[in-house]
């Protein structure tokens, strides 16, 4: 491999981290994910926040390198996965909004199987909550056009190795999150998830206003 391929493949995976990173945001999405993962063990988080990230690099990977393909079979512009990614974004805030400290003590009280993981892993934990609607369009673009005018085996490298970094992150945030949690206190995290929840509400909005925007500019 030539010294030029080096530095493609590098640029490319820079570009895919820095685009990718703070849309899917691993840090302020650690308050949510332990107020939706109320009762679990630290040995059951880390394997939840294991199988999150496998998922998140799988649907960042595929959005690269077959997302384009898979919206045009099924005809469906990037605007409205917007809308409709951005209506989940929306529903899972405010549930989070509504959700009374009772709930999360009863949920506490009952018994995390292995099954319950699994059946977490990915909804609502990696879609929509950390691979949401934006980071799978960005996704999308990034395969369809940055990284489509270079070499198919640089294009792959990066839509392997960028996805990759950012599912570590994604890992080491939320396996560390009870560290977090424990030096905020009761009170700090109540706080943190309510102004999390209310973010994660106003993103919805806003992932949904961007895609009427686009297909209205469309129309005219």
């Amino acid at each position: 491999m030539s010294a030029q391929a080096v530095v493609d493949i590098v640029k490319s995976c820079i570009i895919v981290l820095t685009a990718l990173f703070p849309i899917v945001n691993p840090l302020g999405n650690t308050p949510i994910f332990l107020s939706l993962t109320p009762g679990y063990s630290s040995d059951a988080r880390t394997a939840l926040s294991r199988k999150i990230a496998l998922n998140s690099f799988w649907l960042l990977t595929g959005s690269m390198l077959i997302g384009t393909h898979i919206l045009k079979f099924f005809g469906i512009s990037i605007p409205v996965v917007q809308i409709g990614g951005g209506l989940v974004v929306m529903s899972t805030g405010w549930m989070l909004l509504q959700r009374e400290a009772e709930e999360a003590r009863e949920s506490a009280q009952r018994k995390i199987t292995t099954q319950d993981i699994s059946n977490r892993a990915f909804y609502p934990l990696t879609l929509p909550l950390t691979v949401g609607p934006g980071s799978i369009s960005v996704a999308i673009t990034l395969g369809a056009d940055q990284l489509a005018s270079r070499a198919s085996i640089v294009r792959l490298i990066a839509a392997v190795i960028g996805p990759a970094l950012v599912a570590a992150t994604v890992f080491l945030c939320y396996r560390f999150a009870e560290r977090i949690a424990r030096l905020l206190g009761p009170t700090g995290m109540n706080v943190i998830v309510r102004l999390a929840s209310f973010i994660l509400l106003c993103i919805g909005v806003q992932i949904v206003w961007n895609g009427v925007a686009s297909l209205l500019a469309v129309s005219h």
